[in-house]
């Protein structure tokens, strides 16, 4: 279990900074993460990784010549914000464009691929690449739909190779996806891991068995198995990973390959040794050589005790780059020429970015009704943070069932922020849109993960119905809830059905569309789509996840409602409560 921390919420942000402190000499700490201590070169592509706290070394540890130029670090196995990914790229830039790299998960997904629209915006040209290399979670037919795991580190290391050599952005993009074509990682477990301030881990091994195809999110493995001796552990991964060769790979015999074994948290060195011996002789008997080993903790998931197997089928030129040199807190190999001294002057990096000004809202009477109205906003987002850290043990117990175990700290966090953001905006006089809107980006910021962009979503989807100039009527929140339907499903891409909030958020806003166009008043039309919500959040536990962290744990979620599901009944039930202690700031 995670032994030292302070307040769980904080244990990410505590985390990096303490590594930053420590590692002064490859990075600096910059809004969202770190980026290299010295300039990335002008004219050089700027690789930039990212995913959530965890699985250290992955992703800080590996910013440094010859590997990644900069990490967006998320909160405990989220991923981090579009915000922050964004910050650290424009950190991270040289003039010839920023490739983002993550690991092929729902919430990175979403932000990277924000990020990057929102670097476009910057004119900076940004493209993104998921890795997809854990063969369990998804057949060869489905491989687009695989979790990124320990392949993360070949893959991020060409690409970065290859931007280390000058290569045009176009290139660099190509050298990612060879790479990601040509890996694939398979893993084992005996133990789950605990997330900081939890007392049970996220799922449990029966003695003597061992889970089989494990994430490095604390998801359970696809099945179980008895427990291997090590040679048998050996022949399991080797076995599996040689079974699915890529395509333009006739066959083992004759081809050469990056070997990454890898450790998850407290399967130690001494251990992988003696895996490695006999995963080294079977790969030789099976006519494979082996180049520039890998054996260690290099993407790992708290203190599982798990190990992975990742191999890299090379050609010419993806060989040269997995052999290039590199230099970062975790990761050196070879010996690189001496930097360039970086004379620049850099102001101090605020930890958190500064408040945007807010747009006048001019001191029109309609602009005092919305400033009016923006009093019931905040009661009900003080509603939502209320009942988020109430419930948010549970939520987290709930996602543990089949997914990672975050959604109620994710949430906290979240639903925190939202409320501090909003009552700054309120205190600033701004309207209700604006205060919405603030929340929306606040709670997308600090929460992350697809939570946090989804919530994002439906507060600034919410603000923009509002606006800032009238005060809101049932109809205006009742298009505002419709739009923040559609938002989220058109970002998450879910439909009813798939096991997610919007099984929730679409019937709740039906429900609301429905009875506001009886003529009841904005309370009563909400309460009645509120017992609707709580309705449909029970009903999730009949049916089976097609999307997200779930999905390839489908059957264990079977009688568990969804977290996300759930969250968004509680919240819709504790705004009513909001909406009937402020019964004049509305229609």
């Amino acid at each position: 279990m995670t032994r030292l921390f302070n307040d769980p919420a904080a244990f990410a942000d505590e985390a990096l900074e303490g590594f930053a402190a420590a590692h002064r000499r490859w990075v600096r700490p910059v809004t969202g993460g770190v980026v290299r201590a010295t300039a990335t070169p002008a004219g050089q592509v700027a690789v930039v990784i990212g995913g959530g706290s965890g699985h250290y070394p992955a992703f800080s540890g590996l910013v440094g010549r010859g590997l990644a130029h900069g990490a967006a670090v998320g909160n405990v196995f989220a991923s981090p914000s579009a915000q922050q990914i964004r910050s650290v790229a424009r950190a991270a830039h040289g003039g010839a464009g920023v490739l983002l790299m993550y690991g092929n998960y729902a919430g990175d997904v979403l932000h990277f691929g924000q990020a990057a629209e929102g670097l476009a915006a910057d004119g900076i040209d940004a493209r993104t690449f998921a890795v997809a290399d854990d063969i369990s979670s998804a057949g060869p037919d489905e491989s687009a739909k695989r979790r990124g795991i320990a392949g993360d580190l070949p893959v991020f290391k060409a690409a970065a190779a290859a931007a280390e050599q000058g290569l045009p952005l176009d290139e660099v993009v190509r050298a990612a996806e060879r790479a990601g074509a040509r890996t694939r990682s398979f893993g084992i477990a005996f133990s789950g891991c605990t997330l900081p301030g939890a007392d049970h881990p996220l799922f449990t091994v029966p003695d003597a068995r061992m889970a089989v195809g494990l994430g490095i999110h604390g998801e359970p493995g696809i099945g179980e198995e008895d427990l291997p001796t090590a040679d048998e552990a050996a022949r399991l991964l080797v076995g599996t990973l040689l079974k699915e060769l890529p395509e333009d790979v006739p066959g083992p015999a004759g081809q050469r390959a990056a070997v990454v074994l890898n450790g998850l948290g407290s399967v130690k060195y001494e251990e992988l040794f003696v895996v490695y011996r006999k995963v080294a002789a079977l790969l030789g008997e099976a006519g494979v050589e082996i180049v520039d080993p890998e054996v260690g903790e290099l993407v790992t998931s708290f203190d599982m005790a798990g190990v992975s197997l990742t191999l890299t089928w090379l050609d010419e030129g993806l060989e040269e780059l997995w052999r290039a040199p590199a230099d970062t807190p975790a990761y050196r190999k070879g010996a690189l020429d001496a930097a360039e001294p970086d004379t620049a002057v850099r102001p101090e990096t605020p930890v958190r970015p500064e408040t945007a000004p807010l747009p006048d809202t001019g001191p029109s009477p309609a602009a005092d009704a919305s400033r009016h109205a923006a009093r019931t906003v905040l009661a009900a987002l003080d509603a939502v943070a209320a009942v988020v850290e109430a419930h948010a043990d549970e939520l987290g117990r709930i996602d543990a069932v089949a997914g990672d175990g975050d959604h109620g700290i994710g949430m906290l966090r979240g639903s925190t922020a939202a409320r501090e953001a909003a009552a700054d905006a309120h205190e600033r006089g701004a309207g209700a849109g604006t205060v919405l809107t603030r929340a929306g980006d606040a709670w997308a910021d600090r929460a992350g993960g697809t939570s946090g962009a989804l919530w994002g979503t439906v507060l600034r989807s919410l603000g923009t119905a509002l606006g800032d100039q009238d005060a809101p009527d049932a109809a205006r929140v009742t298009g505002g809830v419709a739009d923040a339907s559609a938002a989220v499903r058109r970002l998450g891409g879910a439909e009813v059905g798939d096991k997610t909030m919007v099984d929730v958020l679409v019937p709740f806003a039906d429900a609301l569309a429905a009875a506001t166009a009886e003529g009841l008043p904005l309370a009563e039309a909400w309460d009645r789509a509120a017992t609707t919500a709580t309705d449909a959040a029970a009903a999730t536990a009949r049916l089976l996840p097609r999307m997200g962290r779930a999905r390839p744990h489908a059957e264990k979620s079977l009688g568990t409602p969804d977290a996300g599901a759930h969250s968004l009944a509680l919240i819709t039930r504790a705004v009513h409560g909001a909406l009937l202690d402020h019964p004049h700031e509305h229609h």
